[in-house]
């Protein structure tokens, strides 16, 4: 089991701080990172939290997943690796269009 996590359905008020003194409670935070708008900066409503060791974060899963934080139930789960495409996609002019 990895020891990042994905968090889903982050309250828009919550900040960085929130979620490493809540899922400090588990075990050791490494790191901890809320999405935000590229243009407008506001939090997307998700972030990553990366905690010390696979048990820290089993603990947090089983203890958080679910409840609600600010109004909101958090959806937590293992953080799966971001996909990328297989070949960079290329521009062709196709024959008989101007």
């Amino acid at each position: 089991m990895d020891s990042k996590l994905y968090v889903g359905n982050v309250s828009f008020k919550s900040s960085e701080e929130d979620l490493k003194i809540l899922f400090g409670n588990y075990g050791e935070v490494q790191s901890v990172k809320i999405i935000t708008d590229r243009e407008t900066g506001k939090s997307r409503g998700f972030g990553f939290v990366e905690m010390g060791d696979t048990d820290a974060a089993s603990s947090a899963i089983e203890a958080l997943n679910g409840k609600e934080a600010q109004g909101r139930t958090l959806k937590i789960s293992i953080a799966q690796d971001k996909k990328r495409s297989v070949a960079p996609r290329t521009w062709e002019p196709q024959e008989g269009r101007r």
